[in-house]
């Protein structure tokens, strides 16, 4: 009997030893796994294959994360410069470097810098330095400050190092055209339109994936609404970054296409439209990289269906033509410009022929015609124009993706050249 109890309690302390061991384990893992936490709020797109939705996309990093080190105080007399310039192809490129605050607040007091030109196909490799000349002074709208010194964006043009303009130099071949017709005193307002697009650079904001919106063109325009207007948030920071920077934007709005958008610089005068609507297309594509979408400045971006291109209307007016009697400068220029259309056609923009077509508020690439009010002609007069009988002209040929120095430069030098025949207008009845 004895015996049996002994066993009896045996076996129940080792059952119970068991079930202590079992839990201690249980317990003890559980100890060491990680804590379950909240999800932190962001901005990531998710997978890589998914697109966008009909609203535009949102920063891939976590806000807070980038707002911990953009907080961070920087020396007074230190100022981060992003120097900006033109690729072979005409996009922007940039990179930043440290100078000293009091050498930022003059164009001329900025040294020079030199880049890689063998990875922007502006130099071979064996002779690879371009020089970076500075020209305009910004301030930085993505680096922005409290402490009274502001980071600044650096527009430059590139030279070889001994001093010759690169061949992609375009600026350079325009500062020329401009030389000593400061009495001209020649305003430009430069009307950039852009298309925004799903990450997937195929489906447009607002479009189905593979697939065409439902509706035509047409309630896009001008728009308002989640069905009509997508990109609002995207121009929305692109005006108010450019004001931030001294860029002299002067209005935006939705375009005919949905996922279409413009913005409208000017009006500035000769060679700074250049400068100002370069920089501003780098501050664009600064701000589709932290809403993580993709813009194109191509002039037909969809080719199939009944969709409008994009443009870079071009308005001009010197000061002759701002002065009474200016409407016949006005059509005394336009002729000018009739007598180069080839010439003019051949440096508007890649891919124009496919805009250019005489449907879609657009001028046969092959045709030069004027009038009043008329946004079928290469170049338009204002009813505005016409009433006053002086003000300015819509040259509404270059593409989307046309250079703003090459098209300023070309312009100019055209209307200040040798008189042409007189060219009848479209609407005989209204001009």
């Amino acid at each position: 009997l004895q015996v049996a109890v002994i066993s009896f309690f045996l076996i129940e302390y080792v059952a119970t030893m068991r079930f202590t061991v079992s839990a201690l384990v249980v317990a003890g893992a559980a100890a060491f796994a990680p804590m379950q936490q909240a999800a932190r709020p962001s901005t990531s797109l998710g997978m890589a294959d998914a697109i966008l939705k009909k609203h535009t996309g949102q920063a891939a990093l976590d806000p807070s994360v980038v707002a911990q080190y953009a907080s961070l105080a920087l020396p007074t007399d230190k100022v981060l410069a992003e120097y900006v310039w033109v690729d072979a192809v005409g996009n922007t490129r940039s990179k930043t470097r440290t100078l000293p605050t009091d050498r930022t607040k003059a164009v001329e007091d900025l040294p020079k810098w030199n880049f890689d030109g063998s990875s922007t196909d502006q130099a071979p490799g064996d002779d690879s330095e371009v020089i970076l000349r500075p020209v305009r002074i910004f301030t930085d709208p993505f680096r922005p400050r409290s402490d009274g010194v502001d980071n600044i964006l650096v527009m430059c043009d590139t030279y070889t190092p001994a001093g010759d303009p690169i061949p992609t130099n375009t600026r350079a071949v325009a500062e020329a055209q401009f030389a000593g017709k400061d009495a001209e005193e020649c305003w430009f307002g430069l009307e950039q339109e852009f298309t925004l697009f799903n990450l997937d650079e195929k489906t447009p904001l607002g479009w189905p994936k593979g697939g065409m919106p439902t509706r035509p063109q047409g309630p896009y325009y001008c728009s308002v609404g989640p069905e009509n207007n997508f990109g609002r948030h995207v121009t929305e920071s692109l005006y108010r970054a450019c004001l931030y920077a001294g860029i002299n934007i002067s209005g935006t709005n939705g375009e005919v296409m949905p996922g279409q958008q413009e913005y409208q610089v000017g009006p500035c005068v000769g060679i700074d439209a250049g400068d100002q609507l370069m920089m501003s297309r780098y501050i664009l594509q600064r701000i589709c990289e932290d809403f993580q979408v993709y813009c194109t400045l191509h002039p037909k971006p969809i080719t199939e269906g009944e969709w409008n291109g994009a443009g870079m209307h071009t308005n001009v007016s010197t000061k002759t033509m701002r002065e009474e009697g200016g409407l016949e400068v006005i059509k005394q220029a336009i002729y000018k410009l009739g007598a180069k259309h080839s010439e003019h056609m051949d440096v508007y923009g890649e891919g124009n022929e496919l805009r250019l077509t005489g449907a879609y508020e657009t001028a046969d690439i092959n045709t030069f015609c004027y009038g009043v009010a008329n946004r079928g002609a290469s170049i338009r007069i204002g009813r505005d124009t016409e009433a006053e009988g002086k003000g300015y002209f819509e040259d509404r040929r270059p593409s989307s993706n046309a250079d703003p120095y090459v098209v300023c430069g070309k312009i100019f030098d055209t209307i200040t050249g040798p008189e042409a025949p007189v060219i009848e207008p479209m609407n005989k009845e209204e001009a």
